[in-house]
């Protein structure tokens, strides 16, 4: 899971965010970070091809409470090489039906402005833009959009 957190991130967001600030991201989520999240039952799903690790999501109840999709997708991502073939969409819809079955009756997820490759991600899969906001990253705060999709 690390191993995929890292080439990801660094994928995604080299160019984003400050060199150091990436760095620091990417070196809190270690093995031993991955080991705390599943002893406290964080819901990862993960996706495996050929017995590895290619990908994963995590979810849960949503963090921004006033809005009315109380499911969120925490994380979506992929390893590089394993993008634009559709496993991101087979993993979000994955990550749907788990909210879904969870009884949330809509999940929203976060994206940064700049990283338009999320941005495309969401509206391809039909995501409304629900609100724009901002999150401290280092020294910065960054604009993000909040996707948001009904889950019946």
């Amino acid at each position: 899971m690390a191993e995929v957190h890292d080439a990801a991130w660094r994928n995604a967001y080299r160019g984003i965010l400050p060199g150091i600030d990436l760095e620091r991201m990417v070196e809190k989520r270690g093995p031993a970070w991955w080991q705390r999240a599943i002893r406290r039952k964080v819901a990862v799903l993960v996706l495996e091809v050929d017995r590895h690790v290619v990908g994963y999501a995590t979810l849960g109840p949503s963090r921004m409470r006033a809005l009315p999709h109380k499911g969120e997708i925490y994380e979506i991502y992929l390893k590089p090489e394993y993008q634009g073939i559709g496993l991101g969409r087979r993993l979000f819809q994955a990550a749907r039906s788990a909210l879904g079955e969870m009884r949330f009756k809509g999940l929203a997820v976060r994206a940064l402005v700049a990283n338009e490759a999320a941005l495309g991600f969401y509206r391809r899969l039909g995501g409304d833009k629900l609100v724009e906001t901002g999150e401290r990253i280092g020294d910065s705060v960054l604009p993000v959009v909040v996707f948001g999709w009904d889950l019946g």
